[in-house]
């Protein structure tokens, strides 16, 4: 069923403010959630973040004193939104226990939005960036398994996303220039394409802050090495979607599809919700978010006196955002690109580089020590005798990375020289 937000009646802005008790929601039980109320709870922090940070960006770029007020207005609203979508997260669930969560977030909603990404670039953009998101949740799975949680990572993730290597980490180490990609452009993008770019810049941008947060949380140096290398990858990936988003666009249009963006996804969260507590908090934040889109478009009728529907011809809503397992997608995919690096803004095997390339001189600076992502393995492997999985769909695709020891890394490592 289609839904209009511009069609609808949301709250009005001077009823949105709420007091401190009804922000300090009740957060769910981390042994009972269902995964994917974790999962759309990460999310949607990480769409609140990048709004306020947006409506800063933007303040800071406008002299008009009206505009500054109304963004002032809706950006302390989306700061109590941030806060009560946040603090579903409850304070038992380890630092450890939520990453997990991130990574299943990274996986799960980048895997949709690749089959659902309708231009073939953007596609291999997302395709190539999961590969290294599913990565990172096995090595943080093998972190956990030894820090002695009280829970497997499967536990998390509730077997729905599988848990095995995707393209090792220790590879995906690359020369800042190559990780721009070429730019969509809003006249001739999709819209759906330009909802997929902007909830993955904010999905990865939510996670690079909070590993720059808690990274030096835990007290075991090879822990905390874990979290420094993945986020610096975490920083790479932020620069490899940001690059896609169309540059030209004003302050007043930016504002205006990040608005339409975040109804979208709430009501996505609200329809696919099965916790009945936080479906009715994506409810409200849905109707609070359609008063914000139509103040949005009021103010770029006055700011850049354009009509908005030249920006957004169609603003209703059909196809929601959906967290799915996804594994024999990733399956295939692992299989079939593995062995991908980026060369500019293409997508190239590693063979195929010229020796003289910088990303050999890249890789061989920042992993001169070694890569901790490789030592946390090699670790689970000496204190029980093999690394950690959940493989409910049978043995790894790649033979190179079937192998449980240390062998299939150094097979994988000699294949890609």
């Amino acid at each position: 069923m289609a839904f209009d937000p511009m069609e609808e009646r949301g709250v009005p802005l001077e009823r949105q403010l709420r007091n401190w008790s009804e922000l300090n929601v009740t957060p769910y039980d981390t042994q009972a959630v269902h995964p994917y109320t974790r999962t759309r709870a990460i999310l949607m922090n990480g769409i609140e973040v990048e709004s306020i940070m947006n409506s800063h960006q933007t303040a800071r770029h406008v002299t008009d004193v009206g505009l500054k007020q109304k963004l002032a207005l809706v950006r302390r609203i989306e700061q109590q939104q941030q806060k009560a979508v946040n603090w579903l997260i409850p304070g038992e669930e380890s630092n450890i226990a939520v990453t997990i969560g991130y990574e299943q977030v990274a996986v799960d909603l980048t895997a949709w939005v690749a089959r659902n990404e309708p231009d073939p670039y953007l596609k291999q953009v997302y395709d190539f960036g999961l590969l290294e998101d599913f990565d990172h949740l096995y090595r943080y799975a093998n972190l956990m398994d030894l820090m002695g949680e009280s829970r497997k990572a499967a536990e998390i993730t509730g077997e729905l996303t599988e848990i095995i290597p995707g393209r090792p980490t220790i590879f995906e180490h690359r020369h800042p220039h190559d990780d721009l990609r070429r730019p969509m452009t809003k006249v001739g993008a999709d819209r759906q394409s330009v909802l997929n770019g902007l909830t993955l810049v904010a999905a990865e941008q939510q996670t690079m802050n909070y590993y720059m947060n808690v990274g030096n949380r835990p007290t075991d140096p090879l822990a905390r090495a874990l979290y420094l290398e993945i986020a610096q990858i975490e920083e790479q990936h932020v620069s490899h979607y940001e690059s896609i988003l169309d540059p030209t666009l004003s302050w007043m249009a930016n504002w205006v599809l990040r608005e339409f963006h975040e109804c979208w996804l709430y009501w996505s969260c609200m329809v696919e919700e099965v916790d009945p507590k936080v479906r009715q908090l994506w409810e409200l934040h849905l109707n609070m978010e359609i008063e914000h889109l139509k103040t949005a478009w009021e103010m770029m009728k006055v700011i850049d006196r354009r009509d908005p529907r030249e920006l957004l011809p169609d603003t209703r809503l059909v196809t929601p955002m959906v967290f799915e397992p996804n594994k024999a997608y990733l399956r295939q995919l692992v299989a079939k690109e593995v062995d991908l690096t980026a060369y500019d803004s293409e997508f190239v095997p590693i063979t195929a580089l010229p020796e003289e390339h910088r990303y050999f001189a890249y890789q061989a600076q920042v992993n001169a020590g070694g890569s901790p992502t490789e030592m946390v393995i090699d670790r689970h492997r000496e204190a029980f005798g093999e690394d950690y999985r959940s493989e409910t769909e049978g043995p790894h695709p790649v033979g190179a990375l079937r192998e449980r020891d240390r062998q299939g890394v150094l097979d994988y490592a000699q294949a890609t020289q």
